[in-house]
């Protein structure tokens, strides 16, 4: 290996310990294996579990939410499909007899 390699490589290791590793705790939760009474460390799980279900309930209402304005809108743009589709087959009608379409207000 070249000196240049071998220093770009040291580089290269240096910059990948150095940097932070992302967290990957959830806000909110508590750390519950520092508590070292029993009851203590149970209460802590029992609130994180507690957090975790109200937290699940919220994203579960936002979800159904999202849905319902995702079907509302489904809706809509099926409604107006089926009258565009009305609209282009009175087009044809109107364009097979070589008479004006009727005015539609």
């Amino acid at each position: 290996m070249r000196f240049d390699q071998k220093l770009s490589l040291s580089v290269l290791a240096v910059v990948a310990l150095a940097t932070p590793a992302l967290a990957q705790d959830i806000r909110g939760l508590e750390v519950c294996t520092a508590e070292k009474q029993m009851d203590r460390r149970t209460s802590c799980l029992q609130a994180n579990t507690e957090f975790l279900h109200q937290a699940l309930d919220r994203h579960q209402r936002e979800a159904r939410r999202q849905l319902a304005a995702a079907d509302a809108e489904i809706a809509a743009l099926k409604s107006r499909l089926a009258g565009l589709e009305e609209d282009l087959a009175q087009l044809k009608k109107a364009a097979a007899t070589n008479k004006p379409a009727p005015d539609k207000k």
